[in-house]
């Protein structure tokens, strides 16, 4: 083994953790395998670590299958504190905050600290062996070993059928069927920025990362989609997050669609209002969209809703 890992993996058995009456905190080592498993799944290729649902959610699956004690699941708590641990005295977790912001205290409010943070990274010769499939298994069985030997085995079990907090939570939002007869509980503000996060990221999948009105498809090499999520009841009304209550629709359509001068008839037709003035005959006006049929989902249970698009046309389109 690379003596220099041992140096962190020998970090990583011996994290400094807060006493409470539940005993030690077990925060940091559930955000340690879920950067893990976030570099595992592809999802971070480049050492940046996002405050997002990615994140925020595979903390949370994985604190409710590692941790059986009363301790709370605050995902901010390690974020920020994981900096205290060190390497040859230098800290191997470190956060950049974005340009002109200073994040010198635990910021509480996980949308707050998304705001505050540009991203968390390793220090980058850990990244680098982190980026060995073998060095991550080697890390995240230490860590299982060190601090989660009882439940060691029912988390492996459940993530290799895909099970927890993710999962359901996607289900949830994509109106999957068996998502109906479990317990899903949004009560808290991680609960609602995942939600929200999950929404953004499914429903342009769903429509094939196309805009639904104009069937534009635009992205970047970066991975970056510029079609939007938007609800058609806005969330402050109902906290509905479902795949169902969204639509695809590049960054000009919904603009319009938040201002009622489009919307959509029950047959899933493009309505455009009276109200809207644009040069004529340009070849992308909106005007023209007038009666065509949107592309819609593959699958029934994605297509927008009838009673929220019927509350759209009567309460913001302006025919």
């Amino acid at each position: 083994m690379n003596s220099t890992f041992q140096k962190y993996l020998n970090a990583f058995t011996r994290l400094k953790r807060g006493v409470t009456q539940y005993g030690l905190a077990p925060h940091k080592p559930v955000l340690l395998l879920s950067l893990i498993e976030l570099i595992e799944k592809g999802i971070v290729e480049n050492n940046q670590f996002e405050v997002n649902a990615d994140l925020v959610a595979t903390f949370k699956e994985n604190w409710l299958l590692l941790v059986p004690t009363m301790h709370q699941p605050d995902f901010t708590q390690p974020f920020y504190y994981l900096q205290s641990e060190k390497v040859t005295g230098k800290p191997f977790w470190i956060l950049q905050p974005n340009v002109g912001m200073q994040i010198n205290a635990h910021i509480k409010s996980v949308i707050r600290l998304s705001e505050t943070c540009a991203f968390g990274y390793f220090e980058p010769e850990l990244f680098l062996l982190l980026n060995d499939s073998q060095n991550r298994a080697l890390a995240s069985n230490l860590l299982l070993n060190t601090y989660f030997e009882t439940s060691k085995a029912n988390f492996i079990t459940a993530k290799n059928n895909g099970e927890g907090y993710l999962h359901d939570q996607e289900d949830f939002i994509l109106n999957e069927p068996e998502a109906v007869y479990k317990r899903v509980i949004i009560n808290i503000e991680e609960d609602v920025f995942v939600r929200n996060g999950l929404f953004k990221k499914l429903v342009p999948k769903v429509y094939g990362n196309q805009c639904s009105f104009t069937g534009m498809q635009l992205s970047s090499t970066f991975g970056h989609s510029f079609v939007d999520a938007c609800h058609i009841v806005p969330f402050s009304q109902t906290h509905n997050d479902k795949v169902n209550n969204g639509i695809a629709l590049c960054p000009n359509l919904h603009r319009a669609f938040d201002r009622g001068l489009v919307s959509i008839t029950n047959n899933y037709t493009i309505l455009v209002s009276q109200h809207l003035i644009e040069k004529e005959n340009h070849a992308y006006g909106l005007k023209g969209l007038a009666g065509k049929k949107i592309l819609l989902p593959n699958k029934q249970r994605y297509f927008p809703e009838i009673a929220a698009i019927e509350w759209h046309r009567e309460q913001v389109y302006k025919s």
